[in-house]
């Protein structure tokens, strides 16, 4: 039996079977293709995993008239009524603080009341941002949270922080950066002693600007992460580390160079395959092997960038989002409750405090 109370200020916990529900507040007026492909992406997580409970928040009529489009499981689903919508171009700490009933800082106090385990938006970067620190915090000891997504390589993936939330680092941000991107790659991911590597522009330890200068003896002396020195980035898409630091500039120009030039490579390979009738053939012939490369590399594939730090799991996806990327960063929510990832963070920095 499935137990649940559709009044957003009382924290419940869903139970089916014995087993407690992973609860995900859903942002579903967040992103340019809200709430079409927010809702859709839901609706295909209910399917998917049965650990899930969405709490979709937003404009009421608009998700009812989203929903009514598809079957899925009643039991396991609530629409949580909002009058405010947070627009991409708003000023993120002003909308934060007066957009109180804005789907996205409804989603944001669940997390904070213990009313839901994580959230999921496509939302304004900065609002979220903002939200995540403000609204939901930082667990004990955390300086400061960094964007954290999943980027393909070609020995499968890495994890890049920051990939945009602190443009100004301080070293012993990056430091932290480092031990919470392991502790994700090894219990998200599953890599062991995963293989931390700070963005350098050479290899050299006498290369780099003063934040990487100052924050290269304090990534060695780290003993709980598993640090092998300079990355450049032409190395990052050849897997050269698991856990890829850096300040959320250098971080953006990557995240965004990363994309443009695999979306450019993409159709200038499918141009080049559709030029001849001989290409064209043989692109038919190696079409099967040609998607699957594709899918390997497809962002959609990798869900969204945690916020990590936060008491409470904070999903940012790209603005962009269709439904696939909202699927798969709501499944990604389940694993990260489940293997408890905030905690262990918090259990990491008490043994440095001690």
């Amino acid at each position: 039996m499935c137990y649940h109370n559709a009044n957003r200020k009382n924290g419940v916990r869903f139970m089916e079977g014995g087993a407690e529900k992973v609860i995900v507040a859903l942002d579903a007026m967040g992103g340019d293709n809200a709430p079409q492909e927010v809702v859709k992406g839901g609706v295909m997580a209910l399917e998917e995993s049965k650990d899930i409970y969405l709490k979709v928040c937003g404009t009421e009529e608009a998700v009812r008239r989203e929903l009514a489009q598809y079957t899925y499981d009643e039991s396991r689903l609530e629409v949580v009524g909002c009058t405010e919508v947070i627009a991409t171009d708003e000023h993120p700490v002003n909308a934060i603080r007066k957009k109180k009933d804005s789907s996205l800082v409804v989603c944001m106090n669940m997390v904070r009341k213990g009313e839901a385990d994580a959230l999921v938006t496509a939302g304004n970067s900065g609002a979220v941002l903002a939200g995540g620190q403000i609204v939901v915090g930082r667990l004990k000891g955390v300086e400061r949270t960094p964007f954290s997504p999943l980027i393909p390589t070609t020995k499968g993936m890495s994890l890049l922080l920051d990939a945009g939330a602190n443009v100004d680092a301080k070293p012993s941000w990056l430091v932290q950066f480092a031990k919470m991107g392991s502790i994700y790659m090894e219990n998200i991911v599953g890599v062991k002693n995963p293989r931390v590597g700070l963005v350098n522009i050479g290899a050299e330890e006498e290369k780099g600007n003063q934040l990487v200068k100052e924050t290269m003896p304090l990534l060695k002396e780290c003993k709980n992460i598993n640090f092998i020195g300079s990355v450049e980035a032409r190395d990052i898409p050849f897997g050269a580390a698991d856990v890829i630091v850096c300040d959320a500039f250098v971080g953006n120009v990557i995240l965004k160079m990363y994309e443009g030039v695999g979306g450019a490579l993409f159709s200038e390979i499918k141009t080049g395959l559709m030029s001849s009738l001989r290409s064209k053939i043989g692109g038919l012939l190696i079409k099967p092997a040609l998607k699957q490369t594709v899918k390997k590399f497809s962002t959609e594939e990798f869900g969204g960038a945690p916020l990590l730090g936060c008491k409470g799991l904070v999903v940012k996806t790209h603005g962009s989002s269709k439904s696939k990327e909202i699927k798969n960063s709501i499944l990604q929510c389940v694993q990260f409750k489940q293997q408890g990832i905030s905690e262990k963070i918090q259990a990491n920095l008490k043994e440095e405090e001690a």
